[in-house]
This record gives structure tokens, sequence and C-alpha cells, in this order.
């Protein structure tokens, strides 16, 4: 309740900006962004961004030039400013900044873009340890409150996944026992070559998500995913975590490749994650279901279900890729003078996948408290 609270004090202090106050003339013309990491995912968001008229990619940003190159080439976009220090591009005068690098440089490069007074879409996840969530926190807390400041949790702006949580919070599932978040799916052979543990800076980067001390692990940098969609249906984040995992498949560098996690909440609510990541590539099952005294909803990226009875389920296609309506939220929010800031929510989300992390490395039942005192 105190995290609520706190999430809820900071929104009204964030709507009670005047729509003068936007910074520059965003809320008249279109949004000027500047993506930092120019890899696969920033490459993805920023070609959504683009089809939305209201905002305009003009920066570029990355340490290595050939990806800054396939970025230009992916991007429908003339002629950006490319930067190769993520400084420079911030002492400009973008509006926004799409924030898409490694998960262990998340704080470190969110931290100075609120400093730098900028609108920020950062994915996920907010890091990948206690001390980096703890300073996302901390920079979230005292960042202008002008700011708009969204994670890439993009389930969270899914009409679908929106029309699901108000059943969910309507009281149509009735009294909520159990949530079941499944990330199976085939994104590994074992077969693909194996690199030695980075030795200098260029390698550590290009090959941050093989090991855990630059990715956080599956749990962490991927299936955080399912469990912030646990974390939201299930009205904040769990006390203790169990679990197991391990590698099976996976031979480069140090990350697991499955895991199985029981997340108990406040009041004994059960939150259960299955994830693996070696399923052939004809079947994936990435899905979040949530089950109730009286009904059953299920959710995921491209629908939801509503099971009401026996002979009676509801299914709606979701429209729009839903990175997609994340990200013209966040412009219209910017232009509009209504400012989000999820930091705190985010954070939480990852705290709970790295407390099931722990839980699997320990072999044993890992609290809320003993994680935050670690």
């Amino acid at each position: 309740m105190q995290n609520d609270q706190t999430r809820r004090a900071m929104l009204r202090a964030a709507m009670a900006v005047p729509f003068t106050a936007v910074r520059g003339s965003a809320a008249n013309s279109a949004v000027t962004v500047g993506l930092i990491g120019s890899g696969g995912r920033g490459t993805f968001d920023a070609g959504w961004l683009v089809q939305n008229p209201d905002a305009r990619l003009v920066a570029v940003c990355d340490i290595f030039d050939d990806r800054i190159e396939r970025a230009k080439a992916k991007i429908p976009i003339a002629n950006p400013k490319v930067y190769k220090n993520y400084h420079d591009l911030l002492a400009s005068d973008v509006d926004a900044v799409i924030i898409a690098t490694p998960v262990f440089l998340h704080p470190e490069h969110f931290e100075a873009a609120v400093k730098a007074g900028k609108n920020i879409y950062i994915e996920k996840p907010a890091g990948l340890d206690v001390a980096g969530c703890k300073r996302v926190i901390q920079v979230a807390d005292s960042a202008d409150r002008k700011l708009n400041i969204t994670f890439g949790f993009q389930q969270r702006y899914g009409p679908c996944y929106r029309k699901a949580k108000a059943v969910v919070d309507g009281g149509g599932l009735g009294k909520v026992r159990m949530g079941h978040a499944h990330w199976i799916k085939g994104a590994i052979t074992g077969n693909e070559p194996v690199t030695p543990r980075p030795t200098n800076e260029e390698d550590k980067i290009r090959h941050w998500a093989q090991w855990r001390d630059t990715f956080g692990d599956i749990l962490v940098e991927t299936y955080v995913h399912g469990i912030d969609v646990l974390n939201w249906f299930l009205g904040g984040h769990p006390d203790r975590a169990y679990g197991i995992g391990g590698r099976l498949v996976e031979k480069r560098g140090d990350i697991m490749d499955h895991c199985d996690v029981t997340l108990t909440y406040p009041g004994g609510i059960r939150g259960i994650l299955t994830g693996t990541q070696f399923t052939p590539t004809a079947y994936r099952d990435v899905k979040e279901t949530f089950f109730g005294s009286k009904s059953v909803v299920e959710t995921a990226r491209e629908y939801w279900k509503h099971y009401r009875a026996k002979d009676d389920v509801v299914e709606e296609k979701e429209p729009r890729e839903i990175t997609a309506v994340g990200l013209d939220e966040f412009v219209k929010r910017i232009k509009e003078g209504k400012p989000e800031n999820t930091a705190i929510r985010a954070a939480e989300s990852t705290l709970t996948a790295i407390m099931a992390t722990m839980a699997v490395d320990r072999k044993r039942e890992v609290t809320w408290e003993e994680l935050m005192k670690s």
C-alpha cells in the first residue's frame, strides 16, 4: 500500500503541472526524439515511432558504426544527426529520448537523461541488480514532475490487456486465487557459436546478452514482462519467491535457459512463472492466465479471452502491435502535457524478477525483505 500511495502521490504531483510547463514547443509541434542504442530493440522501437505523425526521430546514438548504419537503413528517416557519445545527444535540444541500451547500463543512462531534462522511453528492465533498481527509484523520485518517464512494459498499454484488467478490477473473476505467466518459446537451439568471456569493453557490449553481469539472466531481462503483468493484475509485488531453473541446452555465457518460479502475493495469492527458451520454433506459448472463483481471463500480446462459463468464452484480438500503442501514448502525453512516471512500478517488477533469480540460485525461498537488504 505504501508503494501504491507513493505512486499515486507522484502522479498527483505530476498532473498538477500546468499545460504551459511542457518543455519547449513540444505541445504545439512534432515531438523530436533521439535514439540511444541502435541495436535490434532500439531499431524496432524507432521503426514504430516514426509512423506517428506527431513525432520525429532526429538523432541516433551508438558506439558502433555498423549498428548506426544498419539502423539508418531500416528506419525510414532522412539524415538523422549521428552521435557516438550519448552525453552529446542529451545535450542537444531533442524533446525526448528512447533508451535501448544493454541492461547493465540502464540505471546510468536513465539518470543522465533525467538530469538532462528529457522525456524518457526506456526499455525494460530497470536494472540487473538491487543497487541498480534502487538507483532508478531514487532518480525517478528526483525527476522534474513535468517529465514523461515510461519503461517498455508495453503490455500495460495494450487495449486487450486493459480490458482484461478492468474485468479483474470490476470483480468479474470473483475472488482472484492464482495467476500464471508462461514464457515458453524457441529462442535457442544449443548450436549457437560459443564466444569467450569478454576481455574488453567492445566485446562486453556486443555480447552483453550472454552474461549475467551484463544481462541479469533470462528472468530479469525477458521473463520480467510476465512478472510485470502478474504484479499489475495481482495488485503489487509478491512477498516471497521459490524456484528452480538451470541450463539444459544453452552453451553460451552463464545464463539460464529454463525456470519454474512460485511467487506468493499478499493474501496467499499464488503467481506461477514458467519459462523455457528451447522449444521447437513451431511452438510458442507466451501468455498470462488469471484464475478466480467465478471465471478466468487469459491475456497475450495478440488477444485476450474471458472464460465466463463452459460454453461462454469471449475473445478479442489486439488491433495493433502493443509497442506501437505504448510509444504513441508516450508521444501523446508529451504533446498534451499529461506526465506519467512509471519508474517505481518498473523497478518493483524488476526487483521481483531479481528475487525469483535469487531463489533459483539459492535453492530456497527468498523474501522481499531479504532481497531489499541484499
